[in-house]
């Protein structure tokens, strides 16, 4: 996906989402992991969730101005203490009440346990999983889930890409056909780019063997933020 379609996507998420942003208004900067409105200020949600760029992963979070006020549940402790700490004696802040602080909860569901291998169709046994992950999704206030593809570095760049997303596209599909309302699911693909295994792993050209040990990268990562 090239940086004028994510831009574009996200702004319509925005929108979608009514996150007081209008799409002139609305930007995002590659140097940034956060949507940043016309007021130069992260876009949140109802419930005050800092909506991200495609560009956001944890350690891009940590090096962003406003990653230990958007995630600081998933950055290291000694990186938002004294900021959190600054914050909090200049404005006399207090702690959010009890019940109301937005959650976060990622997984990382094999792609091999939902999709045949090279294959974007749900297979019953991925429908199953997804099935529980709907059945969580109701149990909360949902704001979004944000699913994102992965495949392993066999095949081209671009053959990958395009399988990762529709990896991603058939899980939103799903879990819109089991209720989620389809603009709280936020889709994309990562190709082969973060794989999970190491450089020195899985070396050898295409076989049995390399295909098993690149499992671990044909994956897709699901995050489902809301309140509850």
């Amino acid at each position: 996906m090239n940086k004028i379609a994510k831009h574009s996507l996200m702004a319509a998420l925005i929108a979608a989402l009514g996150l007081g942003a209008t799409l002139v208004q609305a930007q995002t900067a590659a140097d940034r992991v956060y949507v940043i409105d016309a007021r130069n200020e992260v876009a949140t949600s109802g419930t005050g969730l800092c909506w991200r760029t495609g560009y956001w992963t944890p350690a891009a979070a940590a090096n962003d101005p406003a990653g230990c006020k958007c995630d600081k549940d998933l950055l290291p402790k000694e990186k938002c203490a004294p900021a959190a700490a600054a914050a909090g004696a200049s404005t006399g802040a207090q702690p959010a009440a009890a019940g109301v602080k937005p959650s976060a909860e990622k997984i990382t569901l094999s792609a091999d346990a939902l999709f045949d291998f090279n294959k974007a169709v749900l297979r019953p046994e991925g429908k199953a999983k997804l099935d529980e992950l709907a059945a969580k999704v109701k149990g909360i206030k949902l704001e979004v889930i944000i699913a994102v593809g992965h495949a392993d570095r066999i095949g081209g760049d671009a053959y990958n890409q395009k399988l990762s997303e529709k990896r991603a596209a058939a899980v939103k599909e799903y879990l819109v056909s089991k209720g989620t309302e389809a603009n709280r699911v936020y889709t994309e693909g990562k190709g082969s780019k973060q794989p999970v295994t190491k450089a020195d792993q899985c070396k050898g050209p295409k076989s049995a063997k390399v295909i098993a040990c690149l499992q671990p990268d044909r994956r897709v990562d699901i995050e489902v933020i809301g309140t509850k």
